[in-house]
């Protein structure tokens, strides 16, 4: 009989984000000072935070999924109410001097809901299917309103591959997707101007090189200007120097890759495909169907995020606003991740030591 992890952690979810967490406190520390405090200090709440949800039983929260989703839409509501406006979004409420950006902080509980709704479904049947869209579009609603697109998106695009990886038939995606692209029209008039200014200003990059072009140039050239071994903390021009802007943040991989260069870059990269291993591996090991789900929701978050970041970094994505998790500069970011990896790790452990008992 084999013994439980050592504290009832699977450490191997663990290890990649150390990585990115060092990576990630050398890039801000090269940013300022401030960053690399705060951010020092969100990853010692995270690790707790990680700690406390990896110990907690998975299948309980499963009995929590109607109060996580009526409280997901409530406090969605309450920001754009009460939020706090910044360059024009609503996305953040001050709790006792701290802002908290929900549209981050919801994700892992998102997850949970969805995985809990499929978990209890019998069949693949198109009731479901047209069921789980509807559970997540008004969540997704209240966040594209704050305006967060970025966010909004990858909900959307999270519950598309979860619910393909989980079999549903390829016609019910045919048919939801048709009438969205008839619609697409209707949608563009009601996008904001900064946001279709985003889309035309990634189809056409060279266009407007010191107005809406401008990040994605900036981030291209701090990206190429790395080379192999990059420039160094104090000699990275682009981000010293406030060419590049949100470079702590949406465009953290670009500081990356002009400080540490190539290598620094495929360090990152390297340990998201092994976070992102290890979250497959729980995945295909664990029975239960609820746990199942739950990974996979997990895997696709990381993976949606991880790929729309690099892509806004590299210009092969449009600029939507989002963070690369354990490695862009935010406490909601931060917070968020973690809860998505303890749980995870309560799934891989947890499981696993259920069937040894049952040996």
């Amino acid at each position: 009989m084999r013994n439980r992890p050592l504290l009832g952690i699977d450490w191997y979810l663990l290890v990649p984000v150390f990585v990115l967490a060092m990576i990630s406190l050398t890039a801000l520390s090269g940013v300022g000072a401030v960053f690399f405090r705060n951010q020092f200090f969100y990853f010692l709440i995270g690790t707790a935070v990680f700690f406390f949800f990896s110990q907690i039983d998975y299948k309980m929260l499963a009995l929590l999924i109607k109060p996580f989703y009526i409280f997901s839409l409530v406090v969605l509501v309450i920001v754009l109410i009460i939020g706090l406006e910044t360059r024009g979004a609503v996305r953040w409420i001050d709790v006792f001097g701290v802002r908290i950006q929900f549209s981050e902080i919801l994700k892992p509980f998102l997850a949970v809901c969805l995985a809990g709704f499929l978990s209890e479904a019998s069949q693949h049947s198109r009731r479901h299917f047209i069921l789980s869209g509807l559970l997540l579009s008004p969540i997704a609603l209240l966040i594209a309103v704050q305006p967060d697109l970025g966010n909004a998106l990858i909900l959307v695009i999270v519950l598309f591959f979860v619910l393909l990886t989980y079999g549903f038939s390829l016609l019910w995606f045919g048919l939801t997707l048709l009438p969205v692209a008839l619609l697409s029209p209707l949608f563009w008039n009601i996008l904001h101007v900064y946001q279709k200014q985003r889309i035309l200003s990634f189809l056409h990059p060279t266009s407007d090189p010191l107005g809406t072009t401008y990040n994605v140039i900036q981030a291209v050239i701090a990206v190429g200007s790395g080379m192999l071994a990059g420039r160094g903390l104090s000699e990275s021009t682009q981000s010293n120097l406030k060419f590049l802007p949100e470079r702590q943040t949406d465009f953290i991989f670009a500081t990356i890759s002009e400080s540490f260069g190539y290598f620094g870059a495929i360090v990152v990269i390297i340990a998201f495909c092994f976070l992102l291993y290890r979250v497959y591996f729980l995945f295909r090991k664990t029975d239960d169907s609820f746990g199942k789900i739950y990974l996979l929701g997990a895997f696709f978050f990381f993976l949606v995020q991880f790929s729309i970041n690099i892509g806004m970094n590299v210009g092969i994505v449009p600029v939507v606003g989002v963070t690369l998790p354990f490695v862009s500069y935010g406490g909601s970011s931060i917070l968020a991740s973690f809860i998505l990896l303890g749980i995870a790790s309560s799934v891989g452990t947890k499981a696993k030591v259920d069937v040894l008992e049952i040996r």
